[in-house]
């Protein structure tokens, strides 16, 4: 059971409607003295504010990691104009629309009829698929050559669905027939190529920059105005992907990832004296654990972009 997740913050002229892990959703509200916006009314648009919330072992914590949000919604909004593939934004900046105090960490997006289905393509075995493949030589029932190891980079890129959880459940994987039966040959059939090219362009972009993408999740909806299947949520973040250094890639051992392993592992250890089987809720993490994944963030932003994250 995921641990309790803090109170949105209030935004003129937007209605809080759901929390996630990290994200927070806004619809606009009705047209009303305090909403002048471009977007009051409107029914077409969501409001999606990364927070700097973080979470572990299917609980939200109660730390957070500064500028995580900022940084989640900057390396998204990079992605997407890295990638020739429709996405559902409309406005990025307050001028265009989103409110003044979550700018930088919020996005005004189309309301897409989303996909039940973490579209996910793996180019190197871990994770998950490790464990799979230990005890059948298959990712999600799809066969791989014998003596791979954790961190083996595939022959070629395969896409493994799963499904949608609950706030706090783990997706579960699923093989293409089942996905195919959720949502119909033609939708998974599309759904599994523009997986598949994106990861294919990611891939090569964050290898010329010195990091190995080793796995991502995307999510896809229809535009209802349009009807055409349209990237959504974040994309290609330390949150939605397993970035390694190349510098470091070694198969046969567990990869130093850009993301939160630092958190992982304090948790895991005996310092943290937190016991994953109970229902207690994880402790506070400790200032250097703190600072050190927010590094490990930051790192990942400026690496892939050529930006200085300030």
């Amino acid at each position: 059971m995921t641990s309790a997740i803090p109170a949105a913050p209030a935004l003129p002229g937007w209605t809080h409607v759901y929390s996630g892990k990290v994200r927070d959703l806004y619809v606009p509200a009705a047209v009303a003295a305090d909403n002048d916006g471009p977007f009051a009314g409107r029914e077409d648009v969501v409001l999606v504010v990364a927070s700097d919330r973080i979470s572990a072992y299917d609980h939200v914590l109660s730390s957070e990691i500064p500028d995580k949000g900022r940084i989640l919604t900057g390396l998204s909004l990079w992605w997407f104009e890295q990638l020739n593939v429709p996405n559902h934004l409309v406005a990025t900046t307050v001028d265009g629309g989103v409110p003044a105090a979550v700018a930088g960490r919020a996005m005004v997006c189309k309301k897409l009829g989303m996909f039940p289905i973490e579209c996910i393509s793996r180019g190197y075995l871990t994770g998950s698929g490790l464990i799979e493949y230990r005890a059948s030589q298959t990712v999600c029932s799809l066969p791989l050559p014998a003596g791979l190891e954790d961190g083996s980079r595939l022959e070629k890129a395969i896409f493994t669905p799963s499904a949608k959880a609950e706030v706090g459940e783990h997706d579960e994987n699923i093989t293409f027939e089942q996905m195919v039966d959720t949502v119909g040959i033609e939708s998974a059939e599309a759904l599994r190529t523009l997986t598949l090219e994106i990861y294919s362009r990611a891939e090569e972009i964050a290898r010329e920059r010195g990091i190995i993408l080793a796995d991502t999740k995307v999510e896809f909806g229809t535009d209802p105005a349009t009807g055409v299947i349209t990237l959504g949520d974040e994309v290609l973040t330390p949150d939605s992907s397993r970035f390694w250094d190349a510098e470091l890639w070694a198969p046969g051992q567990a990869q130093p990832s850009f993301d939160k392993q630092y958190v992982r592992d304090w948790l895991a250890s005996p310092e943290s004296a937190w016991d994953r089987a109970s229902d207690t809720p994880p402790p506070a993490l400790p200032a250097d654990v703190i600072e050190r994944t927010r590094a490990r963030y930051v790192e990942a932003f400026e690496r892939l972009t050529g930006v200085t994250f300030v």
